[in-house]
């Protein structure tokens, strides 16, 4: 059970870096841009773009998930283990596919794996639309 929790605790960890590498890639083309499309456009667009990335970021993950559980032996092959990845990753957990008995523990963990970047990727959200709301000239009065 402590090496499956090891394993559980590195997967988790390679998560955390790709989800890094992911904001920090976000970040790079984060920064102010001139456009002379109206400030709607120009943030519903970023925003598109923003959400879309992360979702590729969530993706890489799942897929880091499911290739262990393939290669482990945990599920049989790859369609599966991505449903059930991304099943539990995203804490839907419809339950019609589960780990042997031996491997659940560490679904669990890609659950509470799934929790923590999904809230990661909430707070970035949420502090890009703090940055781009906070930057923006007050009318007066307000």
């Amino acid at each position: 059970m402590v090496s499956k929790l090891l394993i559980a605790w590195c997967l988790m960890a390679l998560c955390v870096a790709i989800h890094a590498g992911g904001v920090a890639s976000a970040l790079r083309w984060l920064r102010p841009q001139q456009s002379a499309a109206p400030r709607f456009w120009r943030w519903t667009w970023l925003f598109i773009r923003l959400a879309g990335w992360m979702i590729l970021v969530h993706l890489t993950e799942i897929t880091v998930w499911a290739f262990f559980y393939v290669w482990k032996g945990a599920i049989a092959d790859l369609p599966a283990a991505l449903y059930f990845s991304v099943v539990t990753y995203t804490t839907t957990g419809y339950g019609d596919l589960v780990l042997p008995e031996a491997w659940r523990l560490v679904g669990g963990i890609e659950a509470l794996t799934g929790i923590l970047m999904c809230g990661w990727s909430t707070g970035f959200f949420f502090a890009v639309v703090s940055r781009l709301y906070g930057s923006q000239p007050r009318a007066n009065g307000g």
